[in-house]
């Protein structure tokens, strides 16, 4: 049985390079000042899709993702790790979108894609930590949806069978197709780049890229079709403007900062039963625990 799997895949900065621009006078996320990075519970969920692809021969993976052109370097690295394609959600009408706004945006781009079984994606991405995009595109797509995902264990007879974490430990579910999962940190890590995928598709773009870009290459994306990355705009996914980006967006963000954690001060202590219990009893009081 072979599937149609589409990974939901962000590029973000990396959170861990916050600085003083790192914010605009809008409250979105100055992303031009920050390092990209693939989002990481995205990878996670990649590759369980790929790990599907591999179990059933025929099996296609695309990559969506939403964001401005840079981003078309998330499908690259999306198919230098065995995907079969992209499409990139670019407009600058999509700017600032906040959750809601970015699930409608997803859920315009399924609805255009159509034909899939699965559609999976990480549990939250780290520049937003809300694990809300996931759950709000099945929503609006009306699928069923699985969260939590460590590992999806089969896929057979219009069913998938997911391993999931909840608290105190896990739970396996079974599920109709199509489905909505969204995949854990704690879940397989993604399988490096193939040495042979890079190179096939190391020129791989967007039309935007091509047309800022070298043109000694012009013929070769007549002849190799698969190197044609596809980008839609708003139009191209007939979006409700009113729905998308800030004007799509209530939430607001009021500030982005770094924090480091400092201790002003320690206490070293043995493993003895007494001293352990002694600092439990402290921290109870000080209100850090309970």
């Amino acid at each position: 049985m072979s599937l149609k799997i589409v990974v939901l895949a962000k590029q973000v900065p990396d959170t861990r390079n916050v600085g003083k621009d790192a914010m605009k006078a809008d409250g979105t996320i100055n992303r031009a000042a920050l390092p990209a990075i693939f989002n990481p519970e995205d990878l996670n969920a990649l590759e369980q899709a790929l790990r599907l692809k591999d179990a059933h021969p025929g099996t296609t993976v695309t990559i969506l993702t939403m964001g401005p052109g840079r981003a078309a370097d998330i499908i690259r690295e999306g198919l230098y790790r065995g995907a079969d394609g992209g499409y990139l959600l670019t407009d600058r009408a999509f700017a600032g979108a906040d959750t809601l706004a970015t699930s409608y945006a997803i859920a315009t781009a399924i609805k255009k894609i159509k034909d899939y079984d699965l559609i999976i994606g990480g549990r939250q991405a780290i520049d937003g930590d809300t694990a809300q995009v996931g759950p709000q595109v099945a929503e609006k797509l009306g699928l069923t949806q699985v969260t939590y995902a460590e590992e999806i264990l089969s896929a057979k007879n219009g069913k998938v069978t997911i391993k999931r974490r909840i608290d105190g430990g896990v739970e396996v579910v079974e599920a109709p197709m199509p489905i909505v999962v969204t995949v854990n940190g704690s879940a397989a890590p993604c399988r490096p780049r193939n040495a042979k995928l890079v190179q096939k598709y190391k020129r791989a773009k967007t039309p935007t890229e091509k047309q800022a870009g070298d043109m000694d290459y012009t013929e070769l994306y007549d002849k190799r079709d698969f190197l044609n990355l596809v980008e839609w705009s708003v139009a191209d996914v007939n979006g409700d403007l009113s729905q998308c980006g800030l004007a799509g967006s209530p939430t607001k963000v009021k500030n982005v900062e770094n924090i480091v954690f400092q201790a002003k001060e320690s206490k070293t202590i043995t493993a003895a039963d007494t001293e352990v219990e002694a600092l439990v009893v402290e921290l109870l009081a000080n209100h850090t625990i309970g």
